[in-house]
């Protein structure tokens, strides 16, 4: 297949966008490069899909419309990875309008170019975010979801009942892929995972909010990437899924296993949670078991060794030279 896979040089993206040219697909990425975290991380993921003569990266802004809808009229992809997003629930909080602009609009350029130009199927990258407060536990796809707690779930709610519009108008094939606290290795540095590293390696002062109260379904990105993976490979018409590890771990003992793998204590501040956070995550995947084959292998203790030695081998050693 020739696969549109956009953020391709972000942490999710990058991971999938290798899976798929590992595979044999023909791979068109495209990013902005912005300056959320620092760029030289992407830009060094670029590079480490360079080596494959199945890929390239278009560098460009999804909410560049007409450069979009060229693109689709040029490459007549098969299937979309819709990865590119504003990240961060925290930074939605501050600059809502920015993560409207881009995840809805920029999302809206995507369907319009895959509708025009017979995509066979477009698989969106949604987040257990859009749960919000709920009282379903654990977390399943018909639950209603209209009460999100923050700018960046509102936004990729909007997307997932856009995408029914447009299965429901034009015949899209649309699968929502809502991803669980997704980590290892690439990973971003703004996410709790990278950032407890920091803490412990560095001393870096790092938030935690309520840390004895919070619980998250930690999901490995080898397993999230081979959920999209699959979801890719088989349209469904419209779909919502859950991809998790359905075990959630508080992020305390999630905490102590990275302190105990780096022999370090992080430098942590303890404040209240904050109103745009959710106490608990925790993804039923029955769904995404019985019509995909979705079945994450990598559990807690081996997917944090592995996400710590990949760490300690890129991150802190570079420090170090």
């Amino acid at each position: 297949m020739k696969i549109l896979v956009t953020g391709a040089a972000g942490f999710i993206g990058s991971n999938l966008a290798e899976k798929l040219a590992r595979r044999g697909d023909t791979v068109v990425g495209i990013d902005n490069f912005n300056d959320y975290y620092d760029p030289a991380k992407k830009r060094a993921n670029e590079r480490r899909l360079a080596q494959y003569d199945n890929f390239r990266m278009v560098e460009a802004d999804i909410r560049d419309r007409d450069l979009v809808l060229a693109l689709f009229a040029d490459e007549q992809f098969d299937a979309v990875a819709h990865l590119a997003a504003m990240a961060g629930v925290r930074n939605a909080v501050k600059y809502p309008e920015m993560y409207v602009e881009v995840n809805v609009n920029g999302s809206l350029n995507l369907m319009d170019g895959a509708r025009l130009h017979g995509v066979g199927n477009f698989v969106f990258a949604s987040t257990s975010s859009v749960y919000g407060d709920t009282d379903v536990i654990p977390f399943i796809e018909t639950d209603r979801c209209d009460r999100p707690l923050q700018p960046y779930a509102a936004t990729k709610r909007a997307i997932e009942m856009l995408g029914y519009t447009y299965y429901h108008l034009f015949g899209l094939n649309f699968t929502v892929t809502r991803f669980f606290t997704v980590y290892g290795p690439n990973g971003r540095p703004d996410m709790m995972a990278y950032l407890v590293l920091e803490s412990i390696t560095k001393g870096t002062e790092t938030p935690l909010y309520d840390v004895d109260q919070m619980y998250r379904d930690w999901t490995y990105v080898e397993d999230i990437t081979d959920g999209v993976t699959l979801a890719l490979d088989k349209p469904l018409g419209y779909e919502i899924f859950n991809l998790g590890r359905g075990e959630p771990t508080p992020l305390k003992e999630f905490i102590e296993i990275l302190e105990e793998l780096a022999g370090g204590t992080g430098n942590f501040v303890h404040r209240p949670k904050l109103a745009a956070d959710a106490y608990y995550t925790y993804s039923n995947t029955d769904k995404a078991r019985r019509l995909l084959g979705y079945d994450p292998q990598v559990s807690v203790l081996d997917g944090v060794t592995a996400f710590w030695e990949w760490y300690r081998d890129n991150v802190l050693s570079a420090t170090a030279t």
